[in-house]
């Protein structure tokens, strides 16, 4: 049996092992989603997380135009954003973002706030790739289906 240390390791980026997961997001709850998603990002699964190396794997989320909200918050969430003109402040609530144009924007924002903001965030972001139908381009990754409404029952609406 191998004695216990006391010191901390510390991995490299070059010593970084990167995975690929693939998440059907049909059902899933946004908020239960972006948690599971944004700590696989940082790679806070892992025994070997580093705070300050992206040591994250990518992962591949499909369906995320059929993500559900709880409550009352798909009329009341509002997204804002600024034209950058005096005055010019928009929003828009999130039943209008999940119809609209880029359905998966509503998961990318509840992912991008769970990240830190900064270079690495920015890098670790890189690695979420969101799809709004059943198809993606990243079938020659073999990413590893992620069975997020296994892990709890309050994963998934109407379960």
């Amino acid at each position: 049996m191998k004695a216990l240390s006391k010191i901390t390791r510390s991995i490299k980026p070059a010593e970084v092992e990167k995975k690929w997961h693939l998440i059907d997001a049909d059902g899933l709850v946004v908020g239960r989603l972006a948690v599971v998603i944004a700590n696989h990002l940082r790679g806070k699964h892992k025994p070997s997380f580093t705070p300050h190396v992206d040591c994250g794997d990518h992962v591949v989320v499909i369906n995320a135009d059929k993500v559900r909200l709880t409550g009352n918050k798909l009329k009341q969430k509002t997204y804002y954003k600024h034209t950058g003109y005096a005055g010019g402040i928009k929003e828009v609530t999130a039943d209008k973002v999940l119809d609209g144009r880029f359905p998966e924007r509503v998961l990318e924002k509840a992912v991008e706030r769970m990240i830190p903001r900064g270079p690495l965030g920015r890098a670790q972001m890189r690695a979420l790739h969101l799809y709004a139908g059943t198809e993606h381009p990243h079938g020659g990754t073999q990413p590893q289906p992620l069975d997020v409404a296994a892990m709890n029952r309050k994963n998934k609406v109407g379960a």
